[in-house]
Parts: C-alpha cells; structure tokens; sequence
C-alpha cells in the first residue's frame, strides 16, 4: 500500500496539468530575461591601434560626464558616438576593457554582474 501512494504521488508532481510551467518566465515581475548588459568591446584598427567601446549603459546616466572622467582617468582621448541601433556608444582610443570594467564598479554605475567585455 505504501508503495503504491509513493508511486501515485510521484506521478501526480510529474503530469501536474494545471499548473503552467511557463508561468515564472510570463510574469512580468519576474527578471527573467530583463537583465541589461554592458558590452565593453574593443576593435582593431590599423597596426597597433584599436579602439575601445562601451554600449548598453542606462539613458539616464550623462555620457559626456562619464567620458569626461574616463578620460582624465585614463590619458586618452574619446567620444560619444550615436549609433542607428545600439544608441549612444562611448568610444575610447586604446585597450581600455578591463580599466573601463573597473571605473563603472567602482563608481557605482553598474555591478559587476552586468558587465560583459569583449574581444581577444
């Protein structure tokens, strides 16, 4: 009899119907899928030279400003750059990715979980 209540419970969890398992990702209040990244890329240019750029920071924040401190931080030039389809993009000149990764944490503007940095 024990047996049998094992077996029967155990299929009831597995063939539940009326439960939707897609529900946690359809809810709005979720998170899920909404987690926003910041690309840090770097692109090759010709020889030595490459360039450094940073996308996916939130419209609120002032790009100039930011830039504005990147640069004295760093001794580099830059700019911001409007992109068609990624928006605003702040470009660097030089191999900035790890320094840039460091700043925005530190200064508080993303964590260390939405950063992404790309290339080699």
């Amino acid at each position: 009899m024990k047996a049998l209540f094992n077996e029967s419970f155990s299929s009831a969890l597995l063939f539940n119907h009326d439960a939707d398992p897609f529900a946690d990702a359809n809810a709005e209040d979720s998170g899920a899928g909404t987690k926003e990244y910041v690309h840090v890329r770097i692109q090759q240019r010709n020889g030595r030279k490459s360039l450094t750029t940073v996308q996916g920071l939130k419209k609120e924040f002032s790009y100039s400003r930011i830039l504005k401190d990147l640069k004295k931080e760093f001794c580099c030039n830059g700019t911001v750059v409007q992109d068609p389809e990624l928006g605003q993009v702040i470009q660097l000149q030089g191999d900035q990715r790890k320094n840039v990764s460091t700043f925005l944490i530190q200064a508080g503007i993303v964590k260390k979980e939405q950063i992404k940095i790309h290339g080699f």
